[in-house]
């Protein structure tokens, strides 16, 4: 167990992990930045998603980013207990919900909304904007420039043919992108 994502970076790093059970909604730095973070030092290891965002946002982008599984905290606890066994020999684990909307990407990989198209550092910068984070905030979290956080406003913006940070704002209201 972990307080924030360092803490959780530091558990894994000790080796003595089977598997890791991760929350999105970290107080330190985006749980999708930790995932990236722990798959590129222990690739092998299971990380399911576990959290209180909803699948057609978030899950696509984490099993892309490498998790083995993703899972609401709105669940039964036995789906929990079947994703950790099946993720620990070497499997995947999605919910009915996740598999719906992978075969929709597949069938329809065109149709997808703006914000599908950011670059998972967009999509991060993103989602902190969109709670009213100021850029040198995010600067912080994500441990670059702000000059680089400006850089990727610019384009998100542009990608989602947005004018302001209001319009960024009431975006991801309309899209339920804000906790």
């Amino acid at each position: 167990e972990a307080p924030d994502g360092e803490g959780a970076l530091a558990a894994a790093r000790s080796g003595e992990v089977d598997a890791v059970l991760l929350d999105l909604g970290l107080p330190d730095r985006p749980g999708l930045d930790v995932l990236q973070q722990l798959k590129l030092e222990r690739p092998s290891l299971p990380v399911v998603i576990l959290t209180m965002h909803g699948e057609e946002v978030f899950a696509v982008r984490a099993l892309r980013l490498g998790a083995s599984g993703y899972l609401t905290k709105g669940g039964a606890p036995e789906e929990l207990l079947a994703a950790l066994e099946k993720v620990t020999r070497g499997g995947r684990f999605v919910s009915e919900a996740v598999a719906e909307r992978l075969a929709d990407l597949v069938a329809h990989g065109t149709d997808r909304p703006p914000h599908e198209l950011l670059s998972d550092r967009e999509f991060q910068v993103f989602g902190l904007m969109a709670q009213g984070r100021s850029l040198t905030e995010i600067a912080r979290a994500l441990f670059v420039s702000v000059k680089t956080v400006s850089t990727h406003r610019a384009r998100i913006l542009q990608k989602l043919g947005l004018r302001n940070n209001a319009e960024l704002v009431q975006y991801a209201l309309r899209h339920g992108l804000v906790p």
